[in-house]
């Protein structure tokens, strides 16, 4: 079966007033998702990962590639035909608050979609905004509502509303829980796994929180200056992470349990501009492993084991790919794959000449 999701070699460029260089916000970015399934897109700041999200579902023009949803060419639509299969896909906000109208009741924020898609009757449309709040877990009574009398939980969960309103098939969520409260951020994580098993949407799921990326992904992508640098199922890639830049990510996330130790990697420097990148591999300035080859040579995405993608020229020399030795609690043998993360520390310890 095609997958429901594939974008193939997408590029988004930005010009930028009174320079001669456009920001390269999005560099060949090819993936696909699965009907029903959950890809995860994670990177710092200015990766790329919401300009992808943005260019997917057409709300901004990619510069070039292709998107195709359930097979078929979105970029390929005229306006017209855009209208058409829009309710198939739709976009939860980052800040619950900033992307509900302040002057519109819940009632009238979620039957908005429904208005503009839906042929539905007055009667019919009320009665589909209640069911909509109950199946997100609000009570009736907030239909009447404006959205500064909510927390931001039940805000994000308007959202959703609004954004199921259409049934679609395919919803980019961009960062939905990184504004709320631990609590509210795992009952919207569940709610939006049940929202999944009950009517088998395909998420994008854009964060920068890994932990929630375990929890909900089914596969993970790491962005780094607007290249894919590593791919792989989500329990493959945070076991035995390959690229550099994936490892630092991961290392980064603390460690709840204090018996536990984990190999510390850290990246040196600060980020690029995606105005002036790099040349050779765009981490090559921050990565303590890079050599002159690094400098000069752009890695290619390359299927290192089945289903795990990774883009870097000494990812085989190196040995990454082990644990990151994150059972090993204080005083005990370090086993074969922590012993792995001693010796890829120490040969990457010393300046190379």
């Amino acid at each position: 079966m095609a997958p429901m999701i594939r974008v193939e070699h997408l590029v988004k460029h930005f010009a930028i007033a009174g320079s001669a260089k456009p920001l390269q916000a999005v560099s060949d970015v090819s993936f696909s998702i699965d009907r029903g399934q959950t890809l995860g897109i994670v990177g710092e700041s200015g990766s790329g990962k919401t300009t992808i999200g943005r260019c997917v579902l057409r709300l901004i023009e990619p510069t070039s590639g292709r998107i195709l949803i359930d097979g078929k060419d979105l970029l390929g639509l005229s306006q017209e035909s855009l209208r058409v299969i829009r309710p198939q896909m739709q976009l939860v906000f980052q800040e619950p608050f900033d992307s509900l109208d302040p002057q519109m009741t819940v009632r009238q924020i979620v039957a908005e979609p429904l208005r503009l898609h839906a042929k539905l009757s007055s009667v019919d449309r009320r009665d589909r905004v209640l069911d909509l709040l109950e199946t997100v877990g609000l009570p009736r009574g907030v239909a009447d509502r404006h959205p500064h009398q909510m927390a931001a939980g039940q805000q994000q969960r308007v959202g959703i509303a609004r954004a199921i309103a259409t049934e679609p098939r395919f919803v980019v969520l961009d960062e939905p829980v990184s504004s709320l409260d631990p609590t509210a951020r795992a009952e919207i994580i569940d709610l939006l796994i049940d929202l999944q098993e009950r009517q088998g949407i395909t998420y994008l799921f854009i964060s920068h929180d890994l932990t929630t990326v375990r929890y909900l992904c089914n596969a993970v992508a790491v962005m780094y200056l607007g290249k894919i640098v590593e791919m792989s199922h989500t329990e493959e890639l945070f076991e035995r992470p390959v690229h550099p830049y994936t490892r630092a990510l991961l290392s980064a996330v603390p460690e709840p349990d204090p018996r536990i130790r984990r190999a510390k990697f850290v990246l040196k420097g600060e980020i690029p501009s995606p105005i002036n990148l790099p040349t050779g591999c765009h981490l090559h300035s921050r990565c303590p492993a890079a050599e002159e080859l690094c400098r000069a040579t752009v890695p290619e995405l390359e299927e290192i084991r089945k289903d795990h993608w990774v883009s870097c020229l000494r990812a085989r020399e190196l040995g990454f790919g082990e644990s990151l030795g994150s059972s090993s609690p204080h005083g005990a043998t370090p086993p074969p794959d922590k012993q792995s993360d001693d010796l890829w520390l120490s040969e990457v310890s010393s300046p190379k000449s």
